[in-house]
């Protein structure tokens, strides 16, 4: 047992008076080992879940939660350990049926298909056929009206599914989920869209399929939640199991400590640059509103200043980022970049009043894969290569081969397609274009994602270099190494800003303000 980890014996679910103890576990994995070329994803990680229990799985990003789903689902084999349902074997993966059988998963994306009713959608490749082989839509209509009275499901069968509401489609799929048998339901951040009320009846619907013997894995990334719906709780940190133990013996601090574990970095360092408060603010937001992602969003970034917007995937943080850079409109407020109000909702506009921008998905929003390292660095500044639109193909080598020498991008030359390049090369050609006008806002949406460490170090010190040379840098990221070098961090949960950060904070501190944990309450 590694230093830091400790394991509590499982409680038996409250529901069954103690017989769930007797009982073999709904599901066991042990010495779970699962690689992706050099990349182990699981590293002999264990869980065991007993009848009649809601059990969470939680973890930072990276953890190996999601691979830990997938091979419980059937959808990967371990490369090492031992998967078993009531005492018994895991199916063999080709036999999908006995999988479904056995366990089901919601994921926090639908899987139901909007075009098609309820009903089709229950019982798609299962219709009921009456004389001739022909389809029964009578009697598919029937057996989803039955299916769904039986679990308590509030829907028309024969609504389309694409009018349903996030949690009447969650619904859905937990009562399809039943009617093959399962009564053992993954549920992958069901909360992540749902509104507080609605949250409220997802946790009532949980708590009476319980009492009727359904045993829930609840994965999230809310941890109030795990302590309000949850009888044990489980933790991974970086691909190992850390500690299995009852929610109600579990302190906070605890928990957050066992997620978050030792810092991978110090960036705690005053930054030899000064903040000078005279200067006009580089982004300045007052009342930001968006309908159904953040409310009430009110900051400033100095010139010079870091500033981090932290919070976990359905916070907002991303939205106010992308609404900052003009890829989306606010409904209510306004935003200053530099003492200039751009056009809501108008990237040109946010380009043009200085911002400099790294997406979130560098694949999809970053590079065009098929274009040279010159044409993707200097797509943003065409007026920097020529005039009435002719463009020097000369200055734009030129200026691409100052990008790729500030930038250390290894490649033989500036006509190389950025497809070409290694993952981290092609962040810095994202990078590289952001800087590309010298501006007076840097954005940065997760800057490091899916880049080597030594790639990382890079781009978070050009960052910093960026910030001294007078640049107001907005960093929104929950990857904590992108964010320690940060002058503050405003935190952001369900959509507001709950918490400002100063520097020098702790790991445990910002993970549970992330989290919406009060660790003094």
């Amino acid at each position: 047992m590694s230093d830091g980890e400790r394991t509590v014996t499982p409680a038996p679910a409250p529901a069954d008076d103690g017989r769930a103890a007797a009982a073999p576990p709904v599901v066991e994995a042990t010495g779970i080992v699962k690689r992706f070329g050099p990349t182990v994803a699981l590293n002999g990680v264990r869980i065991t879940i007993r009848p009649g229990e809601t059990h969470a799985l939680v973890g930072r990003n990276g953890a190996g939660k999601s691979t830990l789903v997938s091979v419980l689902t059937g959808l990967h084999a371990p490369d090492e350990g031992t998967v078993t349902f009531g005492g018994g074997p895991a199916p063999r993966l080709s036999d999908r049926d006995a999988w479904r059988r056995r366990v089901a998963c919601v994921y926090q994306k639908s899987t139901i298909i909007p075009t098609l009713t309820v009903a089709e959608n229950l019982f798609l490749n299962r219709h009921h056929h009456g004389p001739h082989r022909l389809i029964s839509w009578t009697g598919v209509r029937r057996r989803a009206q039955e299916l769904l009275s039986a679990w308590s499901v509030d829907v028309d069968p024969q609504l389309p599914a694409g009018d349903l509401s996030v949690e009447q489609r969650q619904f859905v799929e937990i009562a399809r989920a039943l009617s093959f048998g399962a009564r053992f339901i993954i549920l992958d951040e069901p909360t992540a869209q749902l509104d507080a009320a609605a949250i409220n009846r997802l946790f009532g619907r949980i708590r009476d399929l319980q009492h009727q013997g359904v045993t829930f894995l609840f994965i999230s990334h809310h941890l109030q939640e795990v302590y309000e719906i949850c009888d044990m709780v489980t933790v991974f940190r970086d691909a190992a199991h850390i500690v299995t133990a009852p929610v109600a013996e579990l302190p906070r601090t605890e928990l957050v400590a066992a997620m978050t574990g030792e810092a991978a970095a110090d960036r705690r360092q005053e930054r030899t640059g000064s903040l000078d408060e005279c200067t006009v603010p580089a982004l300045t937001v007052r009342g930001l509103r968006s309908d159904d992602t953040y409310t009430d969003v009110t900051f400033q970034v100095g010139a010079g200043e870091i500033v981090g917007l932290a919070g976990a995937a359905a916070s907002g943080r991303t939205e106010v980022a992308e609404t900052v850079v003009g890829l989306r409109a606010a409904t209510n407020g306004d935003l200053a970049i530099s003492g200039r109000r751009p056009r809501p909702g108008s990237v040109p506009d946010a380009l043009a009043a200085g911002v400099g921008f790294v997406p979130q998905d560098r694949h999809h929003q970053g590079f065009v894969p098929d274009m040279s390292i010159a044409d993707n660095a200097t797509l943003s500044v065409p007026r920097r290569l020529g005039r009435n639109g002719f463009l020097s193909r000369g200055r734009r080598d030129r200026l691409a081969e100052g990008m790729i020498k500030n930038l250390a991008i290894k490649t033989p030359g500036p006509e190389l397609p950025v497809s070409a390049l290694s993952g981290g090369n092609q962040q810095k050609v994202v990078m590289a274009r952001a800087l590309a006008d010298g501006p007076r806002l840097l954005v940065l949406i997760n800057p490091t994602a899916g880049v080597d460490v030594r790639s990382k170090e890079f781009l978070l010190g050009k960052v910093e270099e960026t910030a001294e040379s007078g640049t107001g840098v907005l960093i929104a990221s929950d990857e904590l190494d992108d964010l320690r070098m940060c002058d503050r961090i405003l935190v952001m949960f369900q959509g507001r800003v709950t918490t400002e950060i100063p520097r020098g904070w702790h790991d445990h501190d910002l993970v549970a303000a992330m989290e919406g944990v009060d660790l003094h309450a």
